[in-house]
């Protein structure tokens, strides 16, 4: 008798755990049920598909039950599980549309039941065109909504990647956007210095930003919504979509007794098994490890779905060794309009809440040789642990290419590799592609030189604090042109070639703090009044680049 697996959920990890287990045992009798309209839709394409980028919905739905049946998998749409009974080893499920309940009896039981909006409890959420965008339909419901209704206000809730993305193809659709966060930054994953200069970006870009604000309730009229209201403003909106998080869907996991673990995801082991025998656990219904920290994290990616689904599949019926996911670092990158923003590891914040003793460098670069046509700046922050010189995360922005250079950054962290070894990397190099010395490579100079104590820095984020400090000096050691352009609030322009002889308009005893564009100027200067005798001396961490306030 064929061995029967059971796969609950139909997106990235429930159809790529199938897919994998009947290619490894083709004697397997497989069905996977999902309550969904569609099957293994692409996910991560559902902004682009509003902003028709991707302009057809054959594009995100590349697969169907029938090509499924070409491969042994039987597919059930609109198929609920609402019971697992371990203890006899079947699920109960509801037919949708007949509403017939149906027993499906397991040897293996897969668990991807995802993750789930979440819905704030505010007057006004039933309102027509008030909408979350999670699966294919929604997707499909919003670009109609704004292609057929003439949608031209939208409020989005939510300063996340989704949000972002949606506030991006929205505003390509011309629709006027306003974005509403109740913390104090957009993308709250990263550090804020990162999350300033996309905000700027944005804004540069034509939508609105409100941060440190919260959504209170939602006016319509006619049964439409016409306004968000915040608790500080009221926005006029002909649609609105929240998009504030997301929680893992596992109250049917809970309920068959099966454990939770970090923020309500499923508790799985490195091989994807939970605590029940033969039931096992993928994608945003289950918890992830840390591979920095070593502690149970939850990363709702696609990508990390894909790499959990594989392990599932091979360890259903294991051929030799398990096959085992250590852990994962959250690495993810986003496009928003000319920009792209990535991180991986930990976040500044993050490192110091794990307890880690850290430096920070913030590097402007060229993503490829700054001569060669096309090339464009990224700038690139690293986390490094003071003791070991470990990195332990990295993010970078700019309308250069990231996903390179944040890829070699997760590749070094996941091997817990240093500074030292990031910066001696042999990295392809042609004009190009990069520069002779990467950006990477740069930037972990950089750390190097502030670990062995050859330069102090200050964050943007600590210099603006201090501005009104009347013990403060800031030295901009650009040329005068490029100082006119604009600069710090209250620096004094002193050209590099200048600072030797003008070192007596310096007041050698004062806090000092000196800026250039990227960082390099700023550095020989700091070398040449550390000689000269100024004491309380450092450098503004990326420059005038990297600034992500207003200048004069």
């Amino acid at each position: 008798m064929k061995q029967k697996l059971v796969v609950i959920g139909g997106v990235a990890s429930g159809t790529k755990t199938a897919a994998k287990a009947i290619r490894e045992n083709p004697d397997l009798d497989v069905t996977v049920l999902t309550e969904e309209d569609y099957i293994s839709y692409a996910g991560c394409g559902l902004p682009y598909y509003i902003g028709n980028v991707i302009k057809e919905k054959k594009h995100l739905t590349i697969m169907n039950p029938e090509k499924f049946k070409d491969k042994d998998i039987t597919v059930l749409l609109r198929t609920r599980a609402e019971k697992i009974i371990p203890g006899q080893k079947k699920v109960i499920a509801k037919d949708l549309v007949t509403g017939e309940e149906k027993e499906f009896p397991y040897d293996k039981l897969v668990l991807a039941t995802g993750a789930k909006p979440i819905v704030p409890p505010i007057p006004g959420i039933e309102l027509k065109n008030v909408y979350t965008l999670r699966s294919v339909t929604d997707a499909f419901k919003i670009r109609d909504a704004v292609e057929k209704e003439g949608i031209k206000k939208a409020v989005v809730v939510g300063g996340g990647f989704i949000g972002l993305e949606v506030a991006e193809n929205l505003s390509l659709q011309g629709v006027k956007v306003t974005l509403v966060e109740l913390l104090d930054q957009i993308l709250p994953n990263f550090d804020k210095e990162i999350a300033l200069l996309a905000e700027k970006h944005l804004k540069e870009k034509g939508i609105d930003i409100f941060t440190c604000e919260k959504a209170v309730s939602i006016e319509g009229e006619d049964g439409r919504v016409k306004a968000l209201l915040t608790d500080k403003r009221k926005i006029d909106a002909d649609i609105v979509l929240l998009s504030i998080g997301v929680k893992p869907n596992t109250q049917l996991a809970a309920d068959a007794g099966i454990e939770l673990g970090f923020k309500g995801a499923i508790k799985v082991n490195e091989n994807m098994e939970t605590n029940i025998h033969d039931i096992y656990a993928v994608g945003d219904c289950a918890e992830n490890i840390n591979l920095v920290t070593g502690k149970p994290a939850w990363f709702p990616m696609g990508s990390t779905a894909n790499k959990m689904g594989r392990v599932a599949a091979l360890n259903l019926y294991p051929k030799g060794e398990k096959e085992s996911l250590k852990g994962v670092l959250g690495t993810t990158v986003v496009k928003l309009f000319d920009i792209n923003v990535a991180k991986t590891g930990l976040s500044e914040r993050d490192a110091k809440n794990a307890g880690y003793n850290i430096i920070t460098v913030i590097v402007p670069a060229h993503d490829r040789a700054h001569y060669y046509p096309g090339a464009k700046n990224i700038i690139t922050k690293l986390i490094v642990d003071k003791a070991t010189h470990r990195l332990l995360g990295a993010q970078i922005i700019g309308e250069g290419v990231v996903d390179k250079p944040i890829d070699i950054a997760a590749t070094v962290i996941t091997l817990g590799g240093t500074v030292e070894d990031m910066a001696k990397l042999d990295l392809a190099y042609a004009p190009p592609f990069s520069s002779a010395m990467s950006s990477t490579i740069v930037a972990a100079n950089v750390a190097r030189n502030k670990l062995l104590g050859k330069l102090e820095g200050i964050s943007p984020l600590e210099l603006k604090d201090k501005l009104s400090d009347p013990g403060l000096q800031i030295i901009d050691v650009r040329e005068e042109a490029e100082y006119q352009v604009g600069a710090i609030p209250g620096s004094l322009n002193i050209p590099l070639k200048e600072i030797k002889k003008r070192v007596g308009e310096i007041d050698k005893q004062r806090e000092t703090v000196v800026v250039c564009k990227l960082g390099l100027r700023a550095y020989l200067a700091y070398i040449t009044l550390k000689h000269l005798g100024v004491k309380n001396l450092r450098i503004l961490d990326g420059g005038v680049t990297a600034w992500p306030f207003e200048l004069e």
